[in-house]
């Protein structure tokens, strides 16, 4: 069984302490980190923009999970495979040729992740799932953190999950939001495989401690 992976939203970070809160994802349990763009109109909330992440890719000794809340992303698909990103994750709502999007993607060298607001029904991703590396599943709504976990996350991850295998593709299904030692356990046994957590590592006091447990929970 592969091993089911942790990565941190250093959206919940410190930014007064970034390099020393990088640092500390660099020396944890911790698989990948997660970096969550947001631009002020496809969600209500501005997050950090390129020179941020070029900063975060020059100290981060771990995959770049980069996760784009913006419209229009096909502008900096070549600007974010550039900055270092390894997985280059798209929202549905905000692309109308999604295979034209996926393809530039990886012609940009990234893996091509493709993410689904609560209200988006899995089904729109039948016709599209053989080319996707990772469906991001969000578990709030999209723009700010620290919010509560929708409990119909479990369903759709199980229905992911069957047109995954329907398809027989490999894609990695990552759970967003509101993840915590509570719903880890759940979440993996309907089928989730990257969880990421934001405010549930950030806000404690013993992060590394914290990571290696929710590790522990995911591969139990």
């Amino acid at each position: 069984m592969t091993s089911k992976l942790i990565a941190p939203s250093i959206l919940a970070a410190d930014f007064a302490n970034l390099q020393r809160d990088i640092e500390m994802v660099n020396n944890s349990d911790a698989d990948w980190f997660h970096i969550d763009i947001m631009d002020g109109v496809f969600v209500p909330n501005i997050s950090y923009g390129m020179p941020v992440l070029k900063a975060i890719t020059k100290h981060a000794k771990k995959t770049i999970d980069v996760h784009l809340m913006i419209v229009d992303p096909d502008r900096y698909i070549k600007t974010f495979a550039e900055l270092g990103s390894n997985i280059l994750t798209v929202h549905y709502e905000a692309c109308t040729h999604l295979h034209r999007t996926l393809q530039a993607i990886k012609d940009a060298g990234m893996k091509a992740g493709v993410a689904l607001n609560p209200h988006t029904n899995i089904n729109v991703l039948e016709d599209t799932i053989a080319d996707i590396d990772l469906v991001c599943l969000m578990s709030v709504n999209p723009g700010f953190g620290g919010q509560s976990f929708i409990e119909n996350t479990y369903h759709k991850v199980t229905q992911l999950k069957t047109l995954i295998n329907l398809k027989n593709t490999t894609t990695l299904i990552e759970i967003d939001g509101g993840v915590t030692n509570k719903n880890a356990e759940q979440l993996v046994s309907a089928g989730a495989d990257v969880l990421v957590a934001g405010s549930y590592v950030f806000k404690n006091d013993n992060q590394i401690e914290t990571i290696k447990e929710l590790r522990k929970i995911a591969n139990n």
